[in-house]
């Protein structure tokens, strides 16, 4: 039995959870200590809420998909629409450092799993499935390699098994990453610009998503303006998906969105010489991802965890651990160990065990409090959502090919 909610009620559903989660984060000092995500903190309310009603009634509650899959899309278009290349070449030896350092992590990612796999007496192929495919890749990979491992290995239930581990994933990812980067900013006395008293202006200058509470001054022209920007990401998107189907340029439909934001938005800057309304793209950004990470965090279905067998449990405990002692102590360190490297930490946090909304909204936690971090927000995005699905597909091959 399912209840099911229309794409109106999801995103009403979504907005309350915004609400519930902002009012948790502003009165419980614990979530406000540790700089949980508003979207985090009411979206585990609403889960749980769920589960009651499956445990006491038997109804599944299901919302949009399509609802919380277009504003993925709008948040993806979002950030290519804010990287220009000038913004690009910024990020220049600190980028290729932190994204060596994920490279790194895949591997460690994928030989813990697989090692606890066998440990545990399970499939080695079952490792696979909680480490990299469903942990970096998140929900949309775990779908598409648990087809693969059912249909052309022969690992039951690999699907259903992938949705649960990038599940716990995105909950963790979201839970973990603000205490830690909170700890590494104390223990090692760090400041941000908020601290060392930054003006307003170096405050504006920094990257979107940085400071979601900011208010922002736009006009209705300048929003009709960047609605038509992200419909063109949309649409191209859209295009190249269809276009590369079934061939070895096939990627996931967000990566398209935010190629085509960039594409667009440097089109406009070095060509058309046409101004984009920087603050605009801001607010739809940070606004699409809030929703959808509460839409991702309403559709959690706590039971098909509850339901995980004790050794997968085991698994995922172990890679919590791995990834907490590795962003604490490689990715700090080569990052530089400074505010910057702690907020970095953050969104390792947030796309290594979930996704790359996750990774944003774990250094916004951290940037409200302590001041924007121009480099994290100028890295992350674009190592998180761009070079670790093509990265981590490269990996899983290779790693396919070494169990079989």
């Amino acid at each position: 039995m399912a209840l099911e909610f229309s794409s109106y009620y999801t995103l009403i559903c979504a907005a309350v959870v915004l609400i519930i989660g902002s009012f948790l984060v502003r009165k419980v000092p614990l979530l406000n200590n540790f700089n949980i995500p508003e979207p985090v903190a009411g979206g585990l309310v609403a889960a749980l809420v769920c589960l009651g009603v499956y445990q006491f009634t038997g109804y599944r509650v299901s919302f949009d998909a399509e609802l919380q899959n277009a504003f993925m899309l709008v948040f993806f278009s979002s950030i290519g629409l804010s990287a220009n290349f000038s913004k690009l070449k910024a990020g220049g030896r600190a980028l290729l450092v932190f994204l060596l350092v994920i490279v790194v992590f895949i591997g460690v990612q994928n030989t813990v799993g697989i090692t606890m796999a066998k440990l545990l007496g399970l499939d080695p192929l079952i490792g696979l499935v909680a480490g990299s495919i469903t942990l970096l890749g998140g929900h949309g990979t775990a779908g598409a390699w648990g087809a693969v491992l059912e249909h052309e290995h022969g690992v039951k239930g690999a699907i259903t098994l992938g949705i649960a581990c990038a599940t716990f994933g995105l909950v963790i990812g979201g839970l973990v990453g603000g205490p830690l980067a909170k700890w590494l900013i104390r223990r090692n006395g760090l400041r941000g610009p908020v601290a060392d008293g930054n003006s307003d202006s170096e405050e504006s200058a920094m990257p979107n998503f940085s400071s979601p509470h900011k208010n922002r001054l736009i006009t209705a022209e300048a929003a009709v303006e960047t609605l038509a920007l992200f419909a063109g990401c949309l649409a191209f998107a859209q295009f190249m998906t269809e276009l590369t189907a079934g061939s070895s340029f096939k990627l996931p439909t967000f990566v398209w969105a935010l190629g085509g934001g960039v594409l667009i938005r440097n089109a406009l800057d070095y060509v058309f010489r046409f101004e984009v309304f920087d603050r605009a793209i801001d607010v739809f950004g940070n606004a699409s991802l809030s929703i959808y990470l509460a839409i991702a965090l309403l559709s959690l279905k706590l039971w098909e965890l509850a339901d995980l067998a004790g050794p997968l449990v085991i698994i995922l405990a172990v890679q919590t651990l791995v990834l907490l002692l590795y962003v604490g102590f490689v990715t700090f360190r080569v990052m530089g160990k400074d505010y910057d490297a702690a907020v970095l930490c953050a969104g390792n946090c947030g796309f290594g065990m979930g996704a790359t909304p996750t990774a944003v909204a774990n250094m916004q936690a951290i940037t409200n409090q302590y001041g924007s971090s121009y480099k994290a927000f100028l890295i992350v995005p674009m190592v998180g959502a761009f070079f670790i699905d093509i990265l981590n597909a490269v990996f899983i091959q290779l790693f396919l090919k070494f169990l079989s």
